[in-house]
């Protein structure tokens, strides 16, 4: 098969199932009467995605911003930290069941402690990102180096490696296919954390992020450009989610080949 006619077997079931829904959604607000205050149709959507543009793709161009930040910061902190865990027996029986407070606590609650600590605007925003996605980054790192082959590592021992070698030479790679699942996940978490924060620590006004378009929406019951605001963070996270799926194909292509 070449590479358009797998493209498009890969894009069209899903494309079909979002442009049923969207019928079916215009359909049930045509019939139903319902109210645009209460739910705009894909129509109405897309005309406040047209009037809105500018607002929207600089509020857009913001979130992104803070979202790669907060991604980047957690896959470093995260492969770095879970590296750690995963080389010193008493950090990992110390520290690792507290990270799960990183998933357990809804970033809605600590978003005020953020503003406190970071201020207002971008620091707060991206402190958000990474807390939210760090530990699916964390985890993976980790299962992935205690799941080495015993025997390799064995043959780096006999070999006199020192453990900063044997992470980088065998560990770090053995353990690509783990860390880039943990990466897939933590790649929409970033997304829900930095529009999240942008809830609490974000400015508003002409300059303001996805997040802040939303809440002031809310307030002048736009429901058509709440819902285009969601449709891009959407997007971003689409996006986001694609570049890292690519980047771990390209560098597990090994991988790839040898499950054929």
């Amino acid at each position: 098969m070449s590479a358009p006619a797998r493209a498009w077997s890969v894009v069209w079931p899903p494309a079909l199932i979002v442009g049923v829904c969207l019928v079916a959604w215009q359909g049930a607000v045509w019939i139903l009467g319902i109210p645009e205050y209460l739910l705009p149709s894909p129509i109405q959507v897309g005309t406040a995605l047209g009037f809105e543009s500018e607002r929207l793709l600089f509020a857009t161009g913001r979130t992104a911003g803070s979202m790669l930040a907060g991604f980047g910061l957690s896959a470093l902190l995260g492969i770095v930290l879970g590296s750690v865990l995963a080389t010193v027996p008493l950090a990992r029986r110390g520290i690792y069941p507290l990270t799960l407070l990183l998933q357990m606590v809804p970033v809605v609650a600590i978003a005020p402690m953020l503003v406190i600590w970071f201020g207002y605007g971008a620091p707060s925003v991206i402190a958000a990102a990474c807390v939210v996605s760090i530990f699916p980054v964390i985890a993976g790192t980790l299962d992935g180096l205690q799941s080495v082959d015993p025997g390799l590592r064995e043959l780096f021992g006999i070999h006199r490696a020192s453990r900063v070698r044997t992470w980088w030479l065998l560990g770090l790679p053995s353990s690509l296919p783990n860390i880039f699942t943990g990466l897939r996940v933590a790649a929409g978490l970033a997304v829900i954390g930095a529009v999240v924060g942008e809830f609490v620590g974000a400015y508003g006004g002409t300059r303001a992020p996805l997040g802040a378009v939303i809440i002031s929406a809310l307030k002048q019951n736009r429901a058509d450009v709440v819902f285009a605001a969601i449709v891009l963070a959407s997007v971003l996270g689409f996006a986001l989610f694609g570049v890292v799926n690519l980047l771990g194909w390209v560098c597990l292509r090994r991988w790839h080949a040898s499950a054929r």
